[in-house]
């Protein structure tokens, strides 16, 4: 038996069960987890392995790529700039990016890029992973590109391009990358061990991720002209890519994050905590109601799920995520089953990062298994 590294509540012994028994089983190879309550880590586990030789044990410092979960952190840093006056979500994005307005996008607002309803969820074709590596090179061609739906109708998941766009954007009125933003504003000032892509000098404690089972559904299905077979072929990736050099080096906020649970939540747990972390202030109160602006609810033009998006963040739906309760909450998750929810009636964020790839597109059973003994043990 591997008792996981790390503390926990004893109110919270159900949670350190079910991540020991998913190591034991081998469901798990490597993970990481951790629950705030303002402020404090009532949860802070980590076991494991790094490898699938299990010869490299996963512990406090290691990190891995946390997919989608890259854009709760860039969603942060187009927040922070409306907190600060300097963007204003119910913009047009041409405001501070004017070439976007090209083919029809004049009136696409800031607030359709947080929400995955700008009609541009990718490149057009052809289209390569390499494509992405030059940030701004593919977000001009984004720029350039006439929308695939009327946008701010519907949602369609801005797969791997949201840092794309959002990061074009702060680079406009910054004057900084997204990578740059990130580890200046937000993982430096709080200590956080998280970076959008990965420094070389970091690779030896990285987790390579082991990729899943195919996604249960063909994008050929849909049609070539769909929102979905587009959003998926441009570009096409394999979860492999994520444990290569140019990955690491790149600047992608939809999908290149590298932290761990603790770091995650670190960040994260700003939202539930009122906008401050530990006197470190990035958010005010006004700036985070616009998260439960709903900007979006039906079924996802490119996902196919049933999702609730308001500004930057994806708010519980029962259909979807039945292990995320009503209220005051916003989340969203990594491919594989990454987990990142901020809980604000309890002013708690749980946090899930790990290395083996669950099938599935959000979520998986090992985080909703975490999720569920989370809140059947809060009292």
């Amino acid at each position: 038996m591997t008792d996981p590294q790390g503390t926990s509540e004893p109110r919270f012994d159900a949670v350190r069960a079910a991540l020991r028994r998913n190591l034991d089983s081998g469901e798990e190879l490597g993970a990481s987890l951790v629950v705030d309550v303002d402020g404090e880590r009532v949860v802070d586990l980590w076991g494991g392995f790094r490898d699938t030789a299990r010869t490299v044990a996963w512990d406090q410092h290691t990190i891995t790529n946390v997919w989608s979960t890259t854009k709760t952190v860039t969603s942060l840093a187009a927040l922070m700039l409306v907190d600060r006056g300097e963007l204003d979500v119910h913009s047009p994005v041409a405001r501070y990016w004017p070439e976007f307005a090209a083919n029809g996008k004049q009136d696409v607002k800031v607030r359709h890029l947080l929400s995955h309803t700008s009609g541009v969820s990718g490149l057009d074709q052809p289209a390569t992973i390499e494509d992405l590596y030059d940030t701004e090179r593919a977000a001009a061609r984004m720029a350039a590109q006439a929308p695939w739906w009327t946008p701010g109708t519907a949602s369609g998941y801005h797969l791997l391009n949201f840092g794309h766009l959002i990061g074009e954007v702060v680079r406009r009125v910054s004057g900084r990358t997204l990578k740059q933003f990130v580890a200046e504003e937000i993982a430096g000032p709080l200590g956080a061990d998280f970076q959008i892509g990965a420094a070389e000098r970091d690779w030896s404690r990285i987790a390579d991720v082991v990729p899943p089972p195919p996604l249960p559904f063909d994008p050929e299905a849909a049609g070539q002209d769909s929102p979905a077979y587009k959003a998926l072929t441009g570009p096409s990736l394999t979860a492999d890519v994520a444990n290569t050099p140019a990955w690491r080096a790149a600047d992608i906020g939809a999908a290149n994050g590298h932290g761990n649970a603790r770091s995650v939540a670190r960040i994260l747990s700003a939202l539930a905590r009122g906008g401050e972390v530990d006197g470190v202030r990035l958010l005010g109160e006004k700036t985070i109601e616009l998260i439960f602006d709903v900007q979006a609810d039906g079924v996802d033009a490119v996902n196919g799920l049933a999702l609730r998006w308001g500004i930057g963040y994806a708010l519980p739906q029962k259909d979807t995520i039945p292990w995320i309760p009503d209220g005051r909450i916003c989340f969203w998750g990594g491919w594989g089953g990454s987990m990142i929810i901020m809980d604000f009636d309890r002013r708690m964020t749980i946090s899930y990062m790990m290395n083996k790839m669950a099938p599935g597109i959000l979520g998986s059973d090992r985080s909703a298994t975490y999720v569920r003994a989370v809140y059947d043990h809060l009292s």
